[in-house]
């Protein structure tokens, strides 16, 4: 094995692994410090926070950011931070910082957020105006805020007044402001600041004196006139566009870089932004070129921007590719006609992947969005208003909002990245005038032909050629232009997100492992040559990208994917555990076939991680999270509380097994998750090899050193739980053979993941911008099972093997003399401590372990 780094050793500037821990009340930096022991002895090299400034109290992931200015003192403060930083530094360890560059919070207590306040005292003539992303012309010069629990009629008697004397804003930036010292207006829990002078009014003229109007929260759908995160309205989107707005939100990270304290930055959702080119090229600038990774979510055929000043993406695109390559091709597809036959789903409800995403796209646009292409229409009518001759005229609001959906819906990626006022070919953040690149224009273009044959009337079929031409900045660089194409990219990315990930992967469930951020639910297989031509493109363009496989966001985190992964490789088997639920009578009391299936499949994906302490009620919650998502039965604004309680009372017959039904729904998962368990080990392991030996910076979810079981939010998000290492973790061989006996899985987990890191720790440059990638072919009847490529210089000084679809390879007889061809030399694997060289049996090297890490002898990596 190789050992730990010495304590004293410094963090490398460009991080060579990262462990995110999620920061929170009950996990602050004083708990992150008292684990850089444990976590150095693990290997890796940074700590990955989740966002450490001020917040909403209380929240548990910290994307709710109140105060720029501020180190979150729930967390320990400055302070606190300073000290989790000297504790890391001392053994090795950087930190990398998560910024929240879109949105802010929109407290209960907007007191919370002085920026916010004082806009909502002064209106749009407060300094902090700029701030803020309001369309206060559609507001009568007023923001909507959508807080009230019904009309303002039947709420009124709620609100009160409240005198300055009574308030404390404690030791917040909106108490040094003197914020606390006036009267404010309260709402149950809520706090509004009132405009001056106002306070002594009667009610109705004192809300119409404000600078914002309070509204039923049910109009946000139709009249919310700011900017927000997708469609929450507590989170109001942030100009970061603006100069001086950029700086004042940035001060206090950039003085944490600037001071040591931290050496990277994780950028939260950059397709929320004006410009997201010229945002990171503003960042990469005041960074003075720090590692910096973006939370952009790819497409499949999906490139990153080649110009954008960062190491690459949070690692989703590589974690498409890893399940995807330990999905049976063959076996999806007859998953997919078992799915079709018990779920009987219409192609647009969950029958259908393309049908499905577009029907949900255009429910999201018409309702959730349709406050946000309103907006979209009254610009596009401004600039024809305002543009010269007569090309422009006579386009009805009407035709353009209908030419809006029509075209937004059938954008296959996030959002398109144009310049205004661009000609087709230019990167993001490029001045006016420069090309927009042809990857853009010519999907936007696709779906402008898409939306004109979906047209109903020729004036509709005209606003298409007009939204066209203003998302690709045809039209000139005027303000209403540079609004418009801004403005559709933002609200194509929430209308990605919305129908995508929150509603269609909760719809189309043939395989819940697909359906996972960055996922591909209708394509969800890799062949082992589009995983190398992967990975060859990552270590040629991207080589320090992050690459992930579990985070806070995953719906399911990797160990229970790899579980469900191996039902592609036993439809048939599958099928059968369903046809004995239905004689039994278990999946019968469930509500409908579509829940049953995610139902029993979730239980087969937790089922499959054993030996975790178990939580009451955690697939219940889940499973209510998925119905409402799905929003075909029940919704989260309109339950329906008979559907949801008889999906209760189905999942605590899973939970608690059903008596008297000739074996308990409990038994039978755990039948099957029994039989599955030898081919989910080659898995998870696979996976977790994969991850931390392919090009790039493995970014390790706090946990997943071992076997980890999660589900999605808040079931992901429970304070860390580092656990120290053992002598015997740090491994010998005999202890990876006592491991192997005993099919102790989570020891091997954590065995490989300690080899995998401290190597990669003793040696980066064979991992990172200076190593190479090469393709490693098995030859033989089961070549295709054998997955492996060399890491390092020519020739390669590390190798990586790993089993793909096992339970396949089984039926098919095994290895039957497949071969691998290593490169020269002689190699010793770290897992095993054997020995091999030339072509080597593949069913020799998996001898004891379904995966394999062989150092070259004569290169020191022993």
């Amino acid at each position: 094995m190789t050992p730990p780094a010495p304590y004293g050793t410094r963090a490398p500037d460009v991080p060579v692994s990262t462990y995110r821990l999620q920061l929170q009340p009950e996990f602050p930096f004083a708990a992150a410090e008292e684990a850089v022991p444990h976590l150095a002895a693990l290997g890796v090299t940074h700590l990955h926070l989740s966002p450490v400034l001020t917040s909403v109290p209380g929240s548990t992931h910290g994307y709710d950011v109140t105060d720029h200015t501020r180190v979150r003192a729930e967390l320990g403060g400055e302070d606190g931070l300073r000290a989790l930083s000297a504790t890391a530094r001392a053994h090795g360890l950087g930190l990398v910082l998560d910024v929240v560059p879109n949105h802010m919070a929109v407290p209960a207590d907007t007191r919370l957020n002085l920026p916010l306040w004082e806009v909502l005292r002064e209106g749009r003539e407060s300094p902090y105006a700029r701030w803020f992303d309001v369309d206060w012309d559609a507001g009568d010069g007023r923001v909507l805020l959508p807080v009230l629990g019904g009309p303002l009629s039947e709420e009124a008697s709620h609100l009160r007044v409240e005198p300055g004397a009574g308030t404390d804003m404690g030791a917040g930036a909106g108490a040094e402001a003197g914020a606390g010292a006036r009267a404010v207006l309260r709402y149950w829990d809520r706090v509004f600041p009132l405009r001056e002078g106002t306070e002594g009014l009667p009610l109705p003229e004192l809300l119409d004196a404000q600078h914002y109007r309070l509204a039923w929260w049910r109009l946000a759908r139709t009249e919310l006139n700011y900017r927000r995160f997708f469609t929450i309205s507590d989170l109001i989107g942030v100009r970061v566009e603006d100069p001086e707005v950029f700086e004042a939100t940035h001060a206090k990270v950039l003085q944490l870089l600037r001071e040591g304290v931290a050496e990277g930055l994780r950028v939260d959702h950059p397709d929320g932004l004006a410009d997201p080119g010229g945002y990171l090229l503003r960042l990469h600038e005041a960074t003075g070129g720090r590692w910096t990774v973006v939370e952009k979510i790819l497409g499949s055929e999906e490139t990153l921007p080649a110009d954008w000043p960062v190491a690459g993406t949070t690692g989703y695109d590589a974690l498409r590719h890893v399940d995807g390559v330990f999905t049976d091709p063959r076996g999806h597809g007859e998953l997919l006609a078992v799915y079709r036959d018990f779920t009987r789903a219409a192609p647009h409800s969950g029958g259908d992947w393309d049908a499905t995403v577009r029907r949900a796209a255009f429910q999201v646009v018409t309702r959730e969005l349709a406050a946000e292409t309103d907006r979209l229409t009254r610009t596009a009518l401004r600039v024809c208003a305002a543009a010269p001759g007569l090309a422009l005229r006579d386009h009805s609001a009407v035709a353009l909002r209908a030419a809006l959906h029509q075209t937004l819906v059938r954008l296959p990626v996030y959002r398109p990245y144009v310049t205004p006022g661009a000609i087709p070919g230019a990167a993001p953040g490029a001045a006016p005038g420069a090309p927009v690149r042809e990857a853009d224009a010519a999907m936007l273009e696709a779906a402008a032909e898409g939306a004109r044959g979906a047209c109903r009337t020729p004036e509709e079929e005209r606003s298409v050629d007009l939204v066209r031409d203003l998302a690709l900045g045809r039209l000139g660089g005027g303000p209403g232009q540079r609004d418009f194409a801004a403005r559709f990219a933002q609200v194509s990315s929430a209308l990605r997100a919305k129908s995508v990930e929150d509603a269609a992967f909760y719809r189309y469930i043939p395989l819940l492992s697909a359906c996972e951020v960055g996922g591909s639910p209708g394509a969800p297989t890799v062949a082992p040559d589009a995983f190398h031509a992967y990975c060859a493109r990552l270590q040629r363009d991207w080589p320090t990208t992050a690459t992930a496989l579990s985070t806070h966001d995953t719906k399911r985190s990797a160990d229970v994917r790899a579980a469900l992964a191996t039902l592609t490789e036993c439809p048939g088997r599958w099928a059968r555990f369903l046809e004995d639920t239905r004689i039994t009578g278990a999946t019968d009391r469930a509500p409908d076939r579509h829940t049953a299936w995610a139902a029993w499949q979730t239980a087969i994906g937790l089922g499959g991680v054993p030996g975790l302490p178990a939580r009451a009620g955690r697939l219940a919650r889940a499973l209510l999270k998925h119905v409402r998502e799905a929003g075909l039965r029940t919704t989260w604004t309109e339950p329906d509380v008979g559907y949801e309680e008889a999906v209760a009372r189905f999942v605590d017959g899973i939970e608690g097994g059903e008596p008297g039904t000739g074996g308990s729904a409990r038994s039978a998962v755990a039948e099957l998750t029994a039989a599955l368990g030898p081919y989910v080990r080659a898995n998870v392991l696979g996976m977790a090899l994969l991850h931390l030996t392919m090009p790039g910076v493995p970014d390790l979810y706090q946990g997943t050193e071992r076997r980890y079981a999660a589900l999605v939010d808040p079931d992901n998000r429970d304070p860390a739980h580092v656990e120290p290492l053992t002598s015997a973790d740090g491994g010998t061989e005999a202890d990876a053979a006592a491991d192997a006996a005993g099919v102790d899985v989570d020891r091997e987990k954590l065995r490989l993941t300690v080899a995998a890191l401290r190597l990669r720790r003793a040696h980066p440059e064979w991992f990172l911008d200076a190593g190479s990638y090469e393709p490693l072919r098995a030859e033989g009847p089961a070549a295709d099972h054998c997955l492996a490529f060399a890491r390092g210089g020519r020739g390669g000084s590390v190798v990586v093997a790993v089993t793909r679809l096992a339970l396949r390879l089984e039926e098919g007889g095994g290895w039957r003399g497949t071969e691998l061809p290593l490169p020269e030399g002689t190699w010793r694997d770290l897992l095993s401590g054997r020995t091999a060289r030339g072509r080597r049996p593949v069913g020799a090297l998996f001898a004891g372990a379904p995966v394999a890490l062989l150092v070259k002898e004569d290169t020191g990596g022993a």
